[in-house]
């Protein structure tokens, strides 16, 4: 009986180890919580937990974008992460193999927009107000990063609300008016 849950648990990160190297980048804990309950192939206790395990482990790498939501916590496959997958991939039933390629298909444009364009605001410690980082991202590649300090948090979610909203438009104005 142990070996059988233990089995199920190694398919589990399996899983999540090809999920996100087929995305080709980190992916969100919203994101991936969204995959694996859409499919019904592990309910949320069970993915926390597995996650959990992964970064333990060293499978997974993680970096927190805001320290006041932990869905914007982002998850990258190490090399260690990626030796393993390389060589259990085949233990990974064909089936979710086959549903992991046709979410990643249907999802990685999304995840990338998400991914290259961020807005995400914290505490500041040192003059009680908060700061938002905004960047926007091309291919990996830094294209504007924009840290601003406010006073409350509702000007810090309403700026962070704007930028996801228009991140391109604000873009294009801020170069404008940085280049004429």
């Amino acid at each position: 009986m142990a070996l059988s849950i233990e089995y199920k648990d190694v398919e589990k990160k399996l899983l999540i180890l090809y999920l996100i190297n087929r995305m080709e980048v980190s992916m969100s804990r919203a994101q991936i919580t969204d995959f694996v309950l859409s499919k019904d192939i592990m309910d949320y206790f069970t993915l926390e937990e597995t996650l959990s395990s992964m970064l333990e482990q060293g499978l997974l790498e993680s970096t927190q974008e805001n320290a006041q939501d932990a869905n914007t916590t982002r998850y990258a496959v190490t090399d260690n992460g990626l030796v393993n997958l390389e060589y259990f991939a085949n233990h990974i039933p064909r089936t979710i193999r086959v549903l992991i390629n046709q979410y990643v298909e249907e999802n990685r444009g999304k995840v990338i927009k998400d991914y290259e364009i961020t807005a995400n605001y914290f505490t500041n410690v040192e003059n009680d107000g908060f700061q938002v980082k905004c960047g926007v991202y091309d291919d990996r590649r830094v294209l504007l990063e924009l840290s601003v300090s406010v006073d409350t948090r509702e000007q810090a979610r309403l700026i962070q609300t704007n930028w996801r909203n228009d991140a391109s438009g604000l873009y294009q104005r801020i170069i404008d008016a940085l280049t004429t």
